[in-house]
């Protein structure tokens, strides 16, 4: 698969560059918030190999696109400029508000963290295990060594935090850090260690602990963005690349320990206090609940609200009792796509079930649950009941997660604490979850797709939509030399995967007409345009390759989505040499994007062409066939 070619596509499918407010990615959603979600086409996109679905949450248009999204997400910041770091995140919560809003800041935050935090978490629960069966003692140094590698990320969690906040608010990241370093100051800790009377110009504060906390340094971090603006509105620019840091640090260190800390500190204990109490009254009903719901929280992307919580009482008491029944509904959607697998008869669906059962093991279900068991609807109701019986058993037995981690198979030592009480009935609860669901999926049954190829016979070929007119031409839009295809330094159009066509090395920068027909989209950075003939054929013409990051220089539009032309009609200008002095090729690619609906597609010119010479004729199955008999 060509990730770069997924990733334009994607782009372009989410309503282009100029749609996307900001960009962030978790284990495997590309989470975009967009200006207009209504110019995103939801249904090409799922259509799109390499992309398993496509959910709008919490203020978010979610792609997911399982275990590889950390590759698209880098080939999207290779074909765009989506992922600048310059402000974009800033905007990213002004399209929402009220809970979406407040879900979006907490997946943002949080989502870049998840794989190391995974990583940590496996290690960790990993020497828990070396440690309570003898094999590695606390004070031995390799211990000491190894534990230092995956607790560091915990304790000194408010420093990751401090980056992925200011990423999100578009503050300063090294100011940022420093304020979380504050907090972790050693001569900071010790006041509070020894409980020294600890005041601030005569002001009281009371001193906490802040090493592996979570809300404190986010409060801080969006209030300080916040004043960096503001300061940097008022302060002149030949000073205040250095006065604004400085006001910055003067305030908001002291404003934390005073304010944030101990009310983010109260505050995450409050919520913390709470679903421990709802487990103290009944654990078998709480985990219930909890293991029936999770993926649906998962869904409507609400369980980043409950992250925090978790991470919080690891932190706090050194263990967490609410997150081991999450994890029943982990394995619950497992065994129902494992159950999907054993059921169904269509090929495709076997595999694709197949896989995520795999993939879901490791505690990534987004495959399994949005590419299988939600569409087929009763294997993901089973998964949810198996979730809840197994979250009842995990509950009542008491287990408790002493890192953090997403549940699956690698991320079960987290859950093994002294003595190992509560494991077993972790290792129960995950089982029954995985054998329930998978049963009731198989007995239930599900609506099973047939296989494309039953339902497809030449009569059905023959009679499948397709473009209208026989040997349509199309002309010239530019006036140059014509290439192939294949010399274009693009995959995406070099490949052909865009569409068929031809390229031309352009002399004069003008684009015209190749036909009657309807501009169907102009960018708004010009730099290429759609459009679509009466008879059905839809051109894209694209002038050089990457001269989106012009950002509309050097061109100059001529139309506007929905005009009607005429053949030869000025479209579209451009400065051949002011682009290629900006160091962007002018080749310029002229595809056929409906090139499925033709059998043949066949450049006539070879050499230098001028605007309104015939380039390239299409014929279509339907006019061969009338033309054979």
């Amino acid at each position: 698969m060509s990730y770069e070619k997924l990733a334009k596509d994607i782009v372009h499918l989410v309503g282009g560059e100029e749609n996307v407010v900001s960009l962030v990615h978790c284990a495997t959603r590309l989470r975009f918030v967009l200006k207009d979600e209504a110019k995103a086409d939801k249904g090409k996109l799922e259509k799109t190999d390499g992309i398993i679905t496509v959910k709008q949450s919490g203020g978010q248009f979610q792609v997911v696109v399982g275990n590889k999204v950390p590759e698209v997400y880098n080939a999207i910041g290779k074909v765009s400029n989506i992922l600048s770091e310059t402000g974009q995140e800033d905007k990213s919560a002004k399209g929402n508000k009220g809970f979406g809003a407040v879900i979006d800041v907490i997946s943002s935050i949080f989502a870049p963290l998840l794989g190391v935090m995974a990583g940590s978490g496996i290690l960790k629960g990993l020497l828990l295990i070396a440690s309570n069966l003898g094999w590695l003692q606390p004070k031995e140094t390799t211990y000491m060594i190894l534990y230092a590698a995956a607790d560091s990320l915990f304790y000194f969690l408010p420093l990751l935090l401090a980056v992925t906040t200011a990423r999100k608010f578009a503050g300063n990241i090294f100011v940022a850090l420093t304020i979380a370093g504050g907090l972790l100051y050693p001569s900071i800790v010790t006041l509070k260690t020894e409980g020294t009377p600890t005041d601030f110009f005569g002001i009281p504060i009371v001193m906490m602990s802040y090493s592996s906390t979570v809300i404190p340094i986010i409060l801080a971090v969006i209030v300080m963005s916040k004043l960096e603006k503001a300061c940097n509105r008022f302060i002149h620019e030949s000073v205040k690349n250095f006065v604004t840091p400085l006001i910055l640090l003067v305030i908001m260190l002291p404003l934390t320990l005073m304010v944030f800390g101990p009310v983010g500190v109260y505050v995450g204990n409050g919520i913390a206090a709470g679903l421990v109490a709802a487990f103290s009254f009944s654990p078998l009903l709480a985990g219930a609940i909890l293991g029936a719901c999770w993926q649906l929280l998962v869904i409507f992307g609400v369980h980043w609200g409950l992250i925090p919580v978790f991470i919080n009482n690891i932190a706090v008491n050194g263990r967490d009792g609410i997150k081991p029944s999450a994890s029943a509904s982990i394995f619950a959607q497992t065994g129902a796509a494992f159950g999907v697998m054993l059921k169904t008869k269509n090929k495709k669906l076997k595999t694709l079930a197949g896989s995520a059962t795999l993939t879901a093991l490791f505690g990534i279900t987004e495959p399994a649950v949005y590419g299988v068991t939600l569409p087929l609807k009763r294997p993901f109701i089973a998964g949810v009941i198996g979730g809840a019986i197994g979250g009842a058993i995990i509950g009542q037995a008491g287990t408790q997660a002493f890192a953090s981690g997403a549940p699956g198979l690698l991320t079960l030592p987290i859950f093994y604490g002294p003595g190992g009480q509560g494991f077993p009935g972790l290792i129960l609860g995950i089982t029954v979850s995985f054998l329930v669901s998978a049963i009731l999926t198989y007995i239930l049954g599900f609506e099973d797709p047939v296989e494309e190829e039953e339902s497809t016979d030449n009569s059905t070929k023959e009679s499948a939509p397709t473009a209208a007119v026989s040997n349509e031409e199309v002309l010239s839009p530019i006036e140059g030399t014509v290439v192939a295809l294949s010399e274009v330094p693009d995959p995406a159009f070099a490949s052909e995967a865009m569409g068929k066509g031809i390229a031309i090395q352009p002399t004069t920068g003008r684009v015209v007409a190749p036909f009657d027909g309807t501009i169907t989209v102009a960018f708004k950075k010009k730099h290429a345009l759609a459009i679509v003939s009466h008879h059905g054929a839809e051109v894209l013409v694209h002038v050089g390759v990457d001269t989106v990051k012009l950002d509309g220089k050097h061109f100059t539009s001529h139309i506007k989505e929905g005009d009607q032309v005429k053949a030869g009609d000025l479209l579209l200008e451009f400065d051949v040499e002011q682009i290629r002095a900006e160091g962007y090729p002018t080749i310029t690619p002229v595809i056929i994007t409906n090139s499925s609906e033709y059998t043949e597609i066949l450049p006539i010119p070879q050499g230098d062409i001028t605007e309104q010479t015939p380039l390239l004729k299409l014929s279509s199955a339907s006019n061969e066939k009338e033309g054979i008999a």
